[in-house]
C-alpha cells in the first residue's frame, strides 16, 4: 500500500519569517505612527501658544492705550485661568534704549555743529521718552521642560510734546 502525502499547510520556518516580516512591519507603523501623533501635540500647542500671545498682546495694548508709559509696571505675570492651568504668561517692560548719534555726527567729514548735536540729543531723548519696549512671554509648562513663545511690542506715547529748543516748551 502506497501512502500519498500531501503537504497543503506551511511549515514551520515559513510561519516563523512571516512573523517577522509582519512584526518589522507593525513595528515601523507603530513609530511612524507615534512619532506623527507626537509632532501632531507639538504643533497644536504651538498654536495654541501662538494665539494666546496674541490674545495677550491685544489686551496689553488695549489696557495701557490711551494712558502714560509710567503706568505699564516693570514686570507682571500670571496664567491664563483653570481652563488652561498649563499655560502661564510674563510681561516686561523698560524704556527705549537709542544710543547717542553725536559721536557719528562729529565723526563725519567737515564735523557737525553744536545745534544740531543738541537738537539731535533732545530728540533722542524725546524718542526714549516717548517709546517704551513691551515683551510679553507666553510659557507651556507641561512635559519634559517649558516650551516658550514670546513677542516684543512698541507702546508709543503719542501726546507727549515734542521738545523745540527756544519754542517755549520741553
Amino acid at each position: 500500500m502506497k501512502f500519498l502525502s500531501s503537504k497543503k499547510g506551511f511549515t514551520l520556518i515559513e510561519v516563523v519569517l512571516a512573523l517577522m516580516v509582519m512584526a518589522a512591519g507593525l513595528f515601523i507603523l507603530t513609530n511612524s505612527w507615534s512619532g506623527t501623533y507626537s509632532r501632531l501635540r507639538k504643533t497644536q500647542i504651538q498654536v495654541q501658544i501662538a494665539a494666546l500671545l496674541e490674545r495677550k498682546v491685544t489686551e496689553i495694548e488695549r489696557e495701557y492705550k490711551g494712558k502714560s508709559l509710567e503706568s505699564i509696571p516693570l514686570e507682571k505675570e500670571d496664567n491664563f485661568g483653570s481652563e488652561l492651568p498649563q499655560y502661564s504668561w510674563t510681561m516686561s517692560s523698560r524704556k527705549l534704549e537709542i544710543p547717542d548719534m553725536s559721536a557719528m555726527l562729529t565723526a563725519q567729514e567737515g564735523g557737525a555743529d553744536a545745534s544740531l548735536i543738541q537738537i539731535m540729543k533732545l530728540f533722542t531723548e524725546h524718542i526714549s521718552k516717548s517709546i517704551k519696549e513691551v515683551k510679553v512671554t507666553v510659557i507651556y509648562t507641561e512635559g519634559k521642560k517649558p516650551i516658550t513663545a514670546d513677542v516684543t511690542i512698541y507702546m508709543i506715547d503719542y501726546d507727549r510734546p515734542l521738545p523745540v529748543p527756544g519754542a517755549g516748551g520741553t
